[in-house]
């Protein structure tokens, strides 16, 4: 079983590393851009369309999608430029609120041919809002799905978002149970938290999707730091954002090719 990687753009040079990464590894891939990303740029449309021509250009597959919006005006901005997948995040409402607002975004979704991801189940480390901890439901998620007509579904099964520490513990009995009791696939959140080797569990128990922003972060500051504390007279910004561009490419081809089964996962030490 494989799945596939969706990693977060923050600015053009994720977008260019995810599109080169997806390239080596000869494999599709999703670059994500998340609502923080959006009031980060001060709008949707330029990080957006950025993404687009970068993704149009790519040899593989590449999907630009808008993650965790929470405002129906958001999304349908986004299915105006051209994205073709979005994720409407409304798990902070309760169950018939969310029911309902996702319901009607994905009737506008579905008249446009676009793909629309939801969250039942709180997933940790979204400035308070979700829960640590939280579960989510079988019988609840099979009813939601069906309720809003959705096409992908984001559950809460053990991790958590922004995490620094590969130590987030799944529930992988949760996992399987979620794929039989779901008729959409399963989208894990939070995956810079989890260990490789867990990662691959994941897919093989039922995940097909894996979105993983924080650890490519780190590797993009780690490369940035290094070069600016070798020569601090730097001031020509493409003499640090290339090598941070190229050590996320590095990665994104390294995890791509980890969730497809192609090569082994990291596994710590001690």
């Amino acid at each position: 079983m494989t799945a596939v990687g969706a990693f977060n753009v923050v600015q053009i040079e994720h977008a260019t590393a995810i599109a080169a990464g997806a390239e080596r590894a000869g494999l599709p891939v999703v670059m994500q851009i998340s609502e923080n990303t959006v009031r980060y740029h001060g709008a949707l449309e330029p990080i957006a369309l950025a993404a687009l021509a970068i993704a149009r250009a790519a040899t593989v597959p590449v999907t630009v999608h808008l993650d965790h919006a929470t405002d129906p005006a958001l999304v349908e901005e986004a299915v105006a430029l051209g994205l073709t997948s979005v994720m409407y995040d409304a798990s902070a409402l309760p169950y018939e609120e969310n029911v309902a607002a996702t319901a009607a975004v994905a009737e506008h979704c579905h008249r446009a041919g676009v793909h629309l991801e939801a969250e039942l189940g709180e997933i940790g480390g979204k400035d308070g809002v979700h829960a640590p901890g939280a579960r989510t439901d079988p019988g609840e998620a099979a009813a939601y799905v069906a309720a809003t007509g959705v096409d992908a579904l984001a559950v809460a099964v053990g991790s958590s978002h922004a995490m620094r520490t590969r130590d987030a513990e799944l529930d992988f009995a949760l996992i399987a149970r979620l794929r039989d009791a779901v008729p959409v696939p399963l989208v894990l959140h939070g995956s810079s938290g989890v260990p490789e080797a867990d990662l691959v569990r994941a897919v093989a128990h039922g995940m097909r999707k894996i979105n993983i922003a924080t650890h490519i972060n780190g590797h993009f500051t780690q490369a940035l730091r290094a070069v600016l504390d070798a020569d601090p007279s730097l001031t020509d910004p493409r003499k640090y954002l290339g090598p941070a561009r190229e050590a996320v490419a590095a990665e994104v081809a390294r995890l791509l090719s980890v969730l497809s089964g192609a090569v082994s996962p990291v596994v710590p030490s001690g």
